[in-house]
């Protein structure tokens, strides 16, 4: 690990506070704090995932066709996205593609706020700040990130996966958890908690090493124009990283949704929480190609919600830069 640079490490006696309470007022090389970086990565995720909810919608519905009578297999994968989007649409109309938002717009802002929060403050500890490349810096900040964050989202995500299913038993979001509560116990909130950590590491550790890296490389090109060229290099460094990322853990999040909506609809159940047991049996029943359902709906909701995600977050940090 890098060690932090000196100029960290030196606090004048008379300012210094604790270890614990340093980090939420120390401002980086950014000029933002702590509080700061969680303003703007909340709004950051609430106008991601608002915006690509849709998307999002036709991925779940399609990850859990052939696991339930209620989600039949499709015979082929050919227009996938369009067929189902057909069929939502047929018997479900517009809003239909809209629920369980709200449980995403509980836990989208409180859970980006601590994911931007922790990444900003890892990677300036491990020295992301530092001139030149550093991409081990970025990609453990962005695990470290995702591990706190899909503690807080897991539940929220849960309950919204659970509302997005043709003919879900649930009213709503507060019927959800209650009904999970009563029938389930807490623990059905984070049962998939293990399976999104090992998704999101490897999702992060790759979205952020490569939204650094190309930011870096596109900031090369013209450096003289980079201010005037900020919001595109974030937009197309941002939908690199979301399209790269979301390809390569399409598997795991397969995996992570059959395991936070079984049972749910006559969907299949798993003996218990394993990543390995849950492969094993989608795989054995529903062959190799289940676990690359919902690819393209996920490279279609990642790449443009990163960008989306990138630039709005990158374009509060210069408001609350410039703010009085």
């Amino acid at each position: 690990m890098t060690a932090p640079p000196a100029e960290l490490l030196a606090v004048p006696q008379a300012a210094h506070q604790p270890l614990a309470t340093e980090p939420l007022t120390h401002a980086n090389d950014d000029g933002l704090t702590f509080w700061q970086f969680m303003a703007a990565g909340s709004v950051a995720g609430m106008v991601e995932h608002m915006a690509m909810f849709p998307v999002d919608t036709l991925k779940t519905r399609m990850q859990m066709l052939g696991c339930s009578p209620a989600c039949p297999a499709a015979s082929s994968t050919h227009n996938a996205i369009g067929r189902t989007l057909a069929s939502i649409l047929r018997s479900e109309g517009p809003l239909g593609l809209y629920r369980g938002i709200g449980a995403m717009g509980i836990g989208a802002g409180p859970a980006h706020a601590v994911y931007f929060s922790v990444y900003e403050l890892s990677k300036e500890r491990l020295g992301g700040n530092r001139p030149g490349h550093h991409p081990f810096a970025h990609a453990a900040s962005g695990v470290l990130a995702t591990i706190a964050s899909d503690a807080v989202l897991t539940p929220m995500d849960v309950v919204k996966q659970r509302l997005q299913l043709q003919s879900t038993p649930y009213l709503g979001v507060r019927d959800c958890m209650i009904q999970m509560l009563r029938k389930e116990g807490l623990r059905a909130f984070y049962t998939s908690y293990p399976t999104t950590v090992v998704m999101n590491a490897p999702f992060t550790a790759v979205h952020f090493a490569t939204y650094e890296a190309v930011k870096r490389v596109l900031g090369g090109i013209s450096p003289e124009n980079v201010s005037e060229e900020r919001l595109l290099v974030h937009i197309t460094a941002g939908g690199a990283a979301g399209a790269l990322a979301g390809a390569v853990t399409t598997p795991l999040d397969v995996v992570k949704t059959r395991l936070q909506c079984q049972g749910v609809c006559g969907a299949d159940t798993f003996t218990s929480g394993s990543i390995r047991n849950a492969i094993q049996q989608i795989v054995t029943k529903e062959g190799p190609q289940a676990l690359l359902r919902g690819l393209k709906p996920r490279l279609l909701f990642h790449a443009p919600a990163a960008a989306i995600c990138w630039s709005t977050y990158e374009g509060c940090k210069s408001f609350l830069q410039h703010a009085p």
